[in-house]
């Protein structure tokens, strides 16, 4: 699982590294076509791992503990601009989420999860390698979307 791990923080660190390369004003414009923007992308990543992980698979009760669910979780949509100490408080849980899920594997905390069936993409978590696999393809999957987004973008400046 190391290798997992390792990856899907590379993976965060491209997505940082997106970010990073935009102005807020790009961050939060939500192109043609689009219901959302990047950084609503982004936001969703860094909550929607910690809510798998722990609410889904019966670890932890409820979401409020998320920083930022209400704005990121699935369903939502961009509803205020985002300020950059949103971004940068998000670049931060991005990574330090995933250090504490590993943390938390290696501790066991994971060894008992309650199985359940995920709406993107129709399969069955019965492991938290499930969850974590499952995870890597959502990520990179707005990780997409926010690259489309940023080509979309730069071609309307």
């Amino acid at each position: 699982m190391e290798s997992v791990f390792k990856f899907i923080k590379e993976s965060r660190q491209a997505f940082i590294q997106l970010v990073d390369s935009l102005s807020l004003a790009q961050l939060n414009s939500i192109p043609e076509g689009f219901n959302n923007n990047i950084i609503w992308n982004f936001g969703h990543i860094v909550v929607s791992s910690q809510t798998l992980c722990y609410t889904r698979t019966g670890i932890k009760e409820g979401v409020s503990w998320v920083k930022y669910v209400d704005a990121y979780a699935k369903g939502t949509k961009p509803t205020y601009f985002v300020e950059q100490a949103e971004v940068d408080e998000l670049k931060a849980i991005a990574l330090s989420s995933i250090d504490a899920i590993e943390n938390d594997y290696k501790a066991g905390v994971f060894d008992i999860i309650t199985a359940y069936d995920t709406a993107t993409y129709g399969a069955t978590m019965n492991s938290i390698e499930d969850v974590l696999t499952t995870s890597i393809g959502h990520d990179n999957l707005h990780f997409g979307y926010a690259v489309a987004q940023k080509r979309i973008i730069n071609n309307n400046l």
